[in-house]
C-alpha cells in the first residue's frame, strides 16, 4: 500500500516506512494497480509526473505535463493508465506510463466557457478520472470546477455535462457489481447515477457537513458508501482549525456519521478514503492511518510512527494494494 501528502511519501512493505518523496513539488495524486503492484505513478504540481519500478525506491521524471492532478489506472489493463492535468486536459498511456497522448477536444464542450478553480479563477483542471469496469471504452472525468463529463470511446470524443451531475467533482467511485453505478464526492454535495451517468440522484438525508471530498465504496457491497466531509472548503481543507467528518450510507438509507476511533472532528483535515478487502476501508489523516474491518464502525489506529510535519499536510492520495 501507498500513501501520499503535500510532501511526504508513506509506503508499506511488511510495515509502513517514511520515504522521501519524488521532488520538492507538492504532491497531488497516486495511484498504483493490483496486478503490477511495485509500479506506482505520482502526479505532483509544477513538476509533472514520476514513476517508480521499485514500489518507491527510486524515482524517474516522465516528461508529460506541469501540473498533473489526477492518475487512474486503468482496471482492465494495468498498461492503461489515464492522466488529468490543470489546465484541463487528458492524457492516456498504453504502455504502463512510457509515452503518452492527449485526447483532444475536452475543452471544446459547450460547458468549458463556465469551468473554474475558485483559488485560481483563471483556469481549472481535471480533478479525476473512473473508468466503467464494465466497459473500458467508457470514463467519467471530473472538472474542478464546472462539468462532469463521460467519454464512450476512450477520449476519441466527449459528451458534456448532463443537467442533474455535479459541478464540482472532487472523486468519482465505480463497482464491478453495480456497472451502471457511479459515485461522486463533490463539493456541491453526493451524486449517484445508475444509468451510467445518464442521469444522477442526490440521497444526501443525514449528510449534514455536504462539502465532499472523498468516496469509497465497499468492495464486497455496492450499497455500502463511505464519504469524508466538511460544512465547506476552508474547515476541509485549512492546516490550521480544520474540522472534518467521516459518513456511512448502506442500503439506500440515511447517512450516519461513523467518527469511533478517528481523530476529528476538530483538527482532522478531510481524509482520503480507500476500500480494502470485504468491509474493510482505510482513512487516511494528517493524525495517522486508520482501518476498519466492520464498514466504517469502528476505526483503529495503524500505529505508524507520526512525524510532527504530516499534521498540518493535506492527504494527497492512498493506493490500496490488495
Amino acid at each position: 500500500m501507498y500513501a501520499a501528502f503535500e510532501n511526504a511519501f508513506l509506503t508499506d512493505d511488511g510495515g509502513w516506512k517514511r520515504r522521501d518523496p519524488p521532488t520538492d513539488a507538492q504532491i497531488q495524486c497516486l495511484d498504483a494497480s493490483n496486478e503490477v503492484p511495485e509500479r506506482i505513478f505520482c502526479g505532483t504540481f509544477g513538476d509533472g509526473l514520476y514513476r517508480s519500478v521499485d514500489s518507491g525506491e527510486t524515482w524517474e521524471h516522465v516528461d508529460v505535463a506541469t501540473n498533473v492532478m489526477s492518475l487512474t489506472v486503468d482496471p482492465h489493463d494495468p498498461d492503461e493508465v489515464w492522466l488529468g492535468t490543470e489546465p484541463s486536459a487528458v492524457y492516456h498511456s498504453t504502455d504502463g506510463g512510457e509515452t503518452w497522448a492527449e485526447k483532444p477536444g475536452l475543452t471544446e464542450l459547450p460547458s468549458a466557457s463556465e469551468w473554474y478553480f475558485p483559488p485560481r479563477p483563471d483556469t481549472h483542471h481535471t480533478r479525476w478520472i473512473a473508468v466503467d469496469p464494465e466497459d473500458p471504452e467508457h470514463l467519467y472525468v471530473g472538472i474542478e470546477a464546472g462539468a462532469l463529463v463521460q467519454t464512450h470511446d476512450k477520449g476519441e470524443t466527449w459528451e458534456d455535462r448532463v443537467s442533474t451531475a455535479r459541478l464540482d467533482n472532487h472523486t468519482l467511485a465505480t463497482h464491478p457489481d453495480a456497472p451502471d453505478r457511479a459515485y461522486s464526492a463533490a463539493g456541491d454535495g453526493y451524486a449517484e447515477t445508475h444509468d451510467k451517468g445518464e442521469t444522477w440522484t442526490y440521497p444526501q438525508d443525514g449528510l449534514k457537513h455536504r462539502y465532499v471530498w472523498s468516496i469509497a465504496v465497499d468492495s464486497a457491497d455496492p450499497d455500502t458508501v463511505l464519504v469524508s466531509s466538511a460544512s465547506g472548503a476552508r474547515r476541509a481543507h485549512a492546516s490550521s482549525n480544520p474540522e472534518s467528518y467521516v459518513y456511512r450510507r448502506d442500503n439506500g438509507g440515511t447517512w450516519q456519521q461513523c467518527l469511533e476511533g478517528l481523530p476529528g472532528p476538530d483538527g482532522m483535515i478531510r481524509p482520503v478514503l480507500a476500500a480494502g478487502a470485504a468491509h474493510e476501508f482505510y482513512a487516511l489523516t494528517n493524525r495517522g492511518l486508520y482501518r476498519s474491518s466492520d464498514s466504517g464502525e469502528h476505526w483503529h489506529d495503524l500505529g505508524i510512527e507520526w512525524d510532527e510535519s504530516l499534521t498540518t499536510q493535506r492527504p494527497r492520495g492512498f493506493a490500496c494494494i490488495k
